[in-house]
Parts: structure tokens; C-alpha cells; sequence
């Protein structure tokens, strides 16, 4: 497991071709800079250990920032088989891997691999394993115990964005379902891994500004205090999915693109309750669950971001969507995280954030936005969307030139929604229904006799309802999606005198 690194010990980088020239002024400075029970006694050093320390000390630090990973989706039809994946996740230099379940065939690829791996209890299983340690057992030994030690498992999160959910039970039982988990875990002496629960930053009713971070009041004591004391307890993470690119889109005037991205130059933020400096959105977002923790008692648990990322395209209506801001998010990520000595954060300088960037693939089941099927780093076929190295060594300068953004700012002109190309039959007939039967008059003209039902085509039918019903519903949060049987698009679809309906940002 990670701890957080000391606090910046004030030597530089020594190579060994200079180590002779430091003196024992340094060992003096390296001793005052310890704790008492660390101390070194000796006031003079020999110019072995002295060479040693001149290498290891910033080195330790730098091992464990470096070891960042990647969020490995399965949720698409066309991915490479488990053995590839870890091939392709291996190649971009990550250290890491987090999958969001204990995918037997994933976890056989991983054996004797160089990857710390992270693995998930289902949302489902929650509520009866909450109750029943002989099931939690039984979860640990059949999904653990035949891949570890082999498979560095590090991390066992317990759900997913439970808190995020409506699901009263669940959310009241998953501390308890943690306890059982973490019980398994002791009871087969898989001392090595940490038990929590990856949170989404809706946990939170106030993080603005940062020192004001506040956990919503229906769960922060019920849930969350009980949580932050097994985390304290146990020495685990709190798990936070964190996205810049959320609040950047949803207010762009307000918020900048580059300090969402992390490449500001002039912009900063301070924070009028503690006169803390921020340059960039991650790290005021990462703070305000700092100080929300604070707030209820638990100063010191540790971060670590089980998601972070940045799309690499959408549909018309999401902005800022593209591979330029993609790439130059994710690596300025890397960057930081990689950073030797660590930076951390305002509230918590020179501590390490480890972290997992999502996600491996572009994922086409996944629902939702367009957005949620491109935030991979690769294409499922393998090929790179985008150049990236998580160890952090490879300068910008030798990265191919990415294609410049088009759409940073909001689209002008009107988009329809209309029947995605290879929508399944079947599927597009109960589309069609179900959109018909929303609002009012929404399937009018595609009625016998009327403007638009001529051709009789279900998908020239089915377009029409998509466009109306989308039209009517998207400013109360309806969608073009219609479980991947739709897709915006900015050509009109009207023919003759039948007019779809459009809409407008």
C-alpha cells in the first residue's frame, strides 16, 4: 500500500558522478529534517551512504508517484481479448489497472505481471453481503484467493458511485458490506490489500469554495462519518471519480478551459477562507473533499483518484469534447502525478495522489451521452487515440501534433436526432413506441393521412419521433440516445413538406 511522502527533505538530485562533492553539512541538514527516531546519530557519513542516500532518497518518493494506472472498461462489443489488454496496458507504461468487477479471464492475464490491480464487488451483491459475512467470505474466496498472490491485488472496492444512486438500502448498506468485505480479507491474510469505495463528487453539497467543503446532510452521518472511520482505522483511501471536464462544460463562461485542463498560465483562484493559491480546477475539486473530510474529523486520510479523465469526443451538444483537450488534459495529469518531488495539492503539498485514468477503451455499449463511449485512450482496436506515456518521461516535444479542437465552443446552429446507422429492427419498433407515447402530439405527422408518414419506413418514422420527442424533452434532461438505436446529427432530415423538429443550445 502507499503512504504519503515525507515532507520535501530540501536535497536535490545528486548523480552520482557529483556525489563526492556533498559534504557533511548535508548528512547535518538530511538529520534535523528527520524525526527524532529516524535520526541518524552519526555526525559524519560515509561517502557510500552518502552516494545511496543521494539516490534513493528522491527516488522512493518518485517510485510511488509514478505508479499511476488505468481504468480497464469492459462495456463494448469490440474489444481485444483480456491477454491483449494487458499487452496494450503494459505498452502505455502504466503501473496500475482497475477493472470494475473480478472478471476471472482479466485476472488469469494478469498473473505475474508487473500491475497492482484494483477489482470491485458488484453494486448488486452490496445489500446481501451487508448482512452475511458467510457470502462475503465466500465472494473473497472465489474471486481472490485463486489469483492472489500471483495477481497483485491491491485494492478491493466495494461498488461503484454508490452514493451517486437513489437506492436508499444499498447506500445504508454498504459501509457494513465494506466491514464483512475487509473481515474476508483478514480472516485469508491478504494483508496487502485496502478495502473502500470509489465516491463521485456529488457526495458533496458544497465544494465551493474549496475550504467549504461540505458531504450532503442526508448521508454524512449516517454514511460518510462511519466510512472515514474505517478508512482512518484501516489505513485505506478515500476513492474519488473526478472530472474537470463536468463543471468546465456545464459553465464555461465562468469556469476557463485552461484551468480545467490544467495548462493555466495567468488564471488563479484563492480561497478566501484560507488564502490558499490554486492554479488549476483538479486541485481545488480534490480539496474541497479534503476539508469535507476535515470537517467531520478526518484530517489525514488519504486520496486516491479512482477516476479522472477527459473525453475525446460526444454528440453536438457537448462541448470541448475532442482529442486535443483529451490529450492535453491526461497528460497534464500524468505530469503532476508523476512529479519528483510529489506536488500534491494546496491543502496537502508534497503528498502523493495515486490514480487511475479512464479509461482504457472507447467503450460503444456504454449508455448515456456520447461522451461515455469516448473517453478511451485507445481505440478498440488497439491503436492509440492519442499519444501518452504514464510513466511521465516522454517530453511534449515528441509527441506528434494533435488535431486542433472544433468545438470548444457551444454549437451555433440546430441539431435533429434521427435513427443511428445499423439500429437493430426490433429494437427501433419499441423506440418508436415508447417515444410516441411521450408528450404531446409528439408522432402527429407520421399518423396515416398526415405530412410526414409517407414513406411508410420505420426508420424515416422513427427519426421523426426521435427529433420530436428530443425537441420537446432535452431541456428537462431527455436525451438522444434511445439506447444507442440514435444519433444527433446537424443535417436537416426534412424532405418535401414533412419538417422535423430540431433543437437548439
Amino acid at each position: 500500500a502507499l503512504i504519503p511522502s515525507p515532507p520535501p527533505l530540501h536535497l536535490s538530485v545528486v548523480h552520482i558522478s557529483t556525489a563526492i562533492s556533498i559534504t557533511t553539512s548535508s548528512s547535518s541538514l538530511f538529520t534535523r529534517s528527520c524525526k527524532d527516531k529516524d535520526r541518524i546519530k552519526t555526525p559524519t557519513m560515509s561517502l557510500f551512504t552518502l552516494i545511496l542516500l543521494s539516490i534513493l532518497i528522491p527516488l522512493s518518493s518518485g517510485h510511488i508517484a509514478e505508479k499511476l494506472g488505468v481504468c480497464y472498461g469492459q462495456l463494448g462489443n469490440n474489444l481485444p481479448s483480456p491477454s491483449k489488454s494487458v499487452e496494450l496496458i503494459k505498452s502505455l507504461k502504466a503501473k496500475r489497472v482497475k477493472i470494475y468487477d473480478a472478471n476471472p479471464k482479466i485476472l488469469e492475464s494478469l498473473k505475474g505481471k508487473d500491475l497492482q490491480v484494483s477489482i470491485m464487488v458488484p453494486n448488486q451483491l452490496i445489500l446481501n453481503i451487508s448482512t452475511n459475512q458467510t457470502l462475503a467470505d465466500q465472494w473473497v474466496l472465489t474471486n481472490v484467493s485463486p489469483f492472489y498472490p500471483a495477481v497483485k491485488i491491491r485494492y478491493l472496492l466495494v461498488g461503484n458511485e454508490i452514493l451517486s444512486s437513489s437506492d436508499n438500502a444499498t447506500q445504508f448498506s454498504l459501509v457494513p458490506a465494506i466491514r464483512r468485505i475487509r473481515s474476508s480479507i483478514k480472516s485469508f491474510n491478504f494483508g496487502k490489500i485496502k478495502v473502500g469505495t470509489p465516491m463521485a463528487m456529488d457526495v458533496l453539497e458544497s465544494s465551493f469554495p474549496p475550504s467549504n467543503g461540505t458531504f450532503r446532510s442526508g448521508i454524512s452521518g449516517p454514511i460518510i462519518k462511519p466510512l472515514l472511520g474505517f478508512l482512518n482505522r484501516t489505513k485505506s483511501f478515500f476513492f474519488l471519480d473526478v472530472y474537470t471536464y463536468f463543471p468546465w462544460s456545464s459553465d464555461p463562461t465562468n469556469i476557463k478551459l485552461d484551468y480545467a485542463l490544467l495548462m493555466a498560465k495567468n488564471i488563479t483562484y484563492t480561497d478566501p477562507g484560507t488564502g490558499l493559491t490554486y492554479t488549476n480546477l483538479l486541485d481545488q475539486m480534490l480539496d474541497s473533499v479534503v476539508f469535507a473530510m476535515k470537517r467531520l474529523g478526518f484530517p489525514d486520510i488519504r486520496l486516491f483518484v479512482a477516476e479522472t479523465g477527459w473525453p475525446n469526443g460526444g454528440d453536438l451538444d457537448q462541448i470541448g469534447a475532442n482529442i486535443y483537450n483529451a490529450a492535453t488534459y491526461n497528460r497534464n495529469v500524468v505530469k503532476k502525478l508523476t512529479a519528483i518531488p510529489p506536488v500534491g495539492t494546496p491543502a496537502r503539498p508534497g503528498i502523493v495522489l495515486p490514480a487511475f485514468i479512464f479509461a482504457l477503451y472507447n467503450e460503444n455499449q456504454k449508455t448515456g451521452p456520447g461522451t461515455e463511449r469516448h473517453f478511451g485512450l485507445l481505440y478498440p482496436n488497439g491503436s492509440r487515440v492519442y499519444e501518452i506515456d504514464f510513466s511521465g518521461k516522454t517530453p511534449e516535444s515528441e509527441y506528434k501534433p494533435l488535431p486542433a479542437p472544433t468545438n470548444d465552443e457551444p454549437y451555433k446552429g440546430k441539431i435533429w436526432c434521427v435513427v443511428a446507422k445499423g439500429a437493430n429492427r426490433t429494437e427501433l419498433g419499441s423506440a418508436l413506441t415508447y417515444a410516441c407515447g411521450q408528450g404531446n402530439g409528439t408522432c402527429d405527422p407520421i399518423q396515416p393521412g398526415k405530412k410526414c408518414y409517407k414513406p411508410n419506413s420505420l426508420v424515416r418514422h422513427a427519426s421523426y419521433a426521435f427529433s420530436s420527442y428530443w425537441a420537446q424533452f432535452r431541456k428537462t434532461g431527455g436525451s438522444c440516445y434511445f439506447n444507442g438505436l440514435a444519433v444527433q446529427t446537424a443535417k436537416d432530415p426534412s424532405y418535401g413538406s414533412c419538417k422535423f423538429p430540431s433543437t437548439k443550445l
